[in-house]
């Protein structure tokens, strides 16, 4: 007795291919005692998430991010559907706080320049300066380290499921 199934797609996964409902409909036929649903990136169309909606009577969360083949506003869920939450379709700017942003901090030059600066110094020793880099512990506490969010709207980016 299946209560919770998340088959969630990767964007890249699902462009340019068909819409179709055979998934949709083998869900609907198969799996009744549903209370979680998970689809998100699925190429399901109208008549397929009507018949999820209508054969899976105990579902209470549906994710239909990313789903772009039906009109969710076509479909009356708060009176034929009551009890079920829809999560989706549309996705617009996303942006998960996972809290690097605690961690850095802004600094006056490159990151890569102390390194640079001691490592071709304009000595003329005879030294190998190759062994200088690996026992200078207090040049690693200089350095920083951005992250990058990603290409904003690119249609890549796939959010956890809840």
């Amino acid at each position: 007795m299946l209560e919770v199934f998340y088959r969630n797609m990767h964007p890249i996964d699902t462009s340019d291919k068909p819409f179709d409902d055979d998934e949709a409909i083998a869900i609907s036929t198969t799996m009744p005692n549903l209370k979680h649903l998970g689809i998100a990136y699925q190429l399901v169309k109208t008549e397929g998430l009507l018949q999820i909606l209508s054969n899976c009577p105990k579902l209470e969360l549906l994710d239909l991010r990313g789903c772009w083949g039906f009109n969710i506003e076509n479909i009356s869920l708060e009176k034929d559907f009551p009890n079920v939450k829809v999560l989706g379709p549309h996705i617009v700017d996303y942006h998960e706080n996972n809290g690097w942003d605690d961690f850095s901090e802004p600094s006056e030059y490159l990151g890569w320049d102390f390194f640079v600066d001691e490592y071709y110094d304009d000595d003329d020793e005879e030294e190998n300066d190759s062994d200088d880099i690996w026992d200078d512990e207090e040049g690693l506490e200089e350095i920083q380290f951005t992250f990058y969010q990603g290409i904003e709207n690119a249609g890549m980016f796939v959010p956890p499921s809840p």
